[in-house]
């Protein structure tokens, strides 16, 4: 009798579920009419989401269908819209408005996060971001009709809410790609607005005066220990009282898991994420996988959970991928581990720096950090070819993202 995994999702942990699960299937001689591996996403592409803080994020895709046909991956297109774990189906919403209901055997759950976007008067109406393609895109078409418009600080001023990782890369490439748009003269300025009292308050305190002087050679203002009180048409007000006038405010703070992890009947975490256990199976839900940033999952013995990240979520869905195949076919599941971390930090024209461990110990900065960056972007973080053996090859749990 055919077994079905399905897997909701397409990206980062999507993708390495769907090839770690077919990698085991062909590597156990199992043919695609007995186990059929399933994906569900809107589009059959990959969203560069590490890279939407560039210029032209309607470039930063990139196509899946030719690898999963390369593999024997079904893509079906549309959105899950429900999911009854009781007996082990999902609603999908096509692209074409057919509602259908598919069964599966086991589930791997992929639906990645969302920014978290509090109420805050203004900022769903006045507020860009650049967490998801479709909102890239609208930024970018934003600054592109900046240059309509007479020159003003309004104009030039560019407002960033939130000192992390994603407000600094965005916030660094701002003044060399407004130039590019408004003129090399233009009178740019840029501000980071953080709540905490020092930038990239995650990172710990070896990378910080790299960060700070890097924002310091861009001519970067920080605002510090203060937040985001309203957006409207003419600026942002913070909540010490500032008004800074601004055509452009970019709300980078907070992420939250896709809202369907509530369907599983699981107790979520503060950021929507379902517990896993060490084989990404969902506590208490029987054949329920999550992984990704739809996941908390331990990364080590030592306390380390996986972070809402790329680096985490390639080689969380090979592991989910992995196992969930694996127990359809009777073989052993292997435990979900994770002991090294790096980051690489983009810093614009001021390079980039790359730390390594859990406590962010600086390894590489300036150009040859900016190097290591840009191999990461536009090589590491891309699918495979569309081609069985490199594809399949590709998705060893233990050797995606081994850093």
């Amino acid at each position: 009798m055919r077994q079905r995994l399905l897997i909701i999702g397409a990206g980062f942990a999507g993708m390495y579920a769907a090839l770690s699960a077919a990698r085991l299937r062909d590597a156990e001689g199992v043919p695609s009419d007995e186990l059929e591996i399933a994906l569900v996403a809107p589009e059959p592409r990959l969203v560069i989401r590490p890279r939407l803080y560039e210029p032209n994020p309607e470039t930063l895709t990139a196509p899946l269908d030719e690898v999963f046909k390369a593999i024997d991956v079904v893509y079906l297109q549309g959105n899950v819209e429900t999911i009854d774990t009781s007996v082990r189906t999902a609603e999908i919403l096509g692209a074409d408005g057919a509602r259908s209901t598919i069964t599966y055997d086991r589930l791997v759950v992929a639906t990645g996060s969302r920014l978290f976007r509090p109420d805050i008067p203004g900022l769903s109406k006045h507020g860009f971001s650049v967490d998801q393609y479709d909102q890239a895109v609208a930024l970018d078409r934003h600054l592109h009709r900046l240059a309509d418009r007479p020159a003003s600080a309004t104009r030039n001023t560019v407002v960033v809410a939130g000192g992390g990782f994603t407000g600094i890369e965005v916030a660094t490439e701002m003044p060399e790609r407004l130039r590019a748009i408004l003129g090399m003269d233009a009178a740019i300025r840029v501000v980071i607005v953080e709540r905490n009292g020092t930038v990239a308050p995650e990172m710990g305190s070896d990378p910080r005066p790299i960060i700070e002087a890097a924002l310091r050679d861009l001519g970067i203002e920080t605002r510090l220990g203060v937040g985001v009180a309203a957006l409207d048409e003419s600026g942002v007000t913070l909540s010490d009282g500032e008004h800074i006038e601004s055509a452009t405010v970019i709300w980078a703070a907070g992420m939250r898991a896709a809202p369907l992890t509530a369907q599983i009947p699981a107790e979520l975490d503060r950021l929507g994420r379902l517990p896993v256990d060490r084989e990404l199976r969902v506590h208490g839900v029987p054949g329920v996988f999550a992984t990704g940033d739809a996941a908390k999952a331990a990364c080590d013995d030592i306390g380390h959970d996986a972070l809402m990240s790329c680096q985490h979520a390639t080689r969380m869905g090979a592991f989910a991928g992995n196992n969930a195949a694996a127990e359809l076919l009777g073989v052993s599941t292997s435990p979900y581990h994770q002991e090294a971390y790096v980051t690489c930090l983009d810093l614009g024209a001021a390079g980039a720096v790359f730390t390594r461990g859990w406590d962010c110990m600086v390894e590489m900065a300036g150009e040859t950090a900016k190097k290591t960056k840009q191999e990461i972007n536009t090589i590491w973080i891309y699918p495979p070819k569309a081609n069985r053996e490199i594809a399949l090859a590709s998705a060893d749990p233990e050797r995606v993202t081994d850093l």
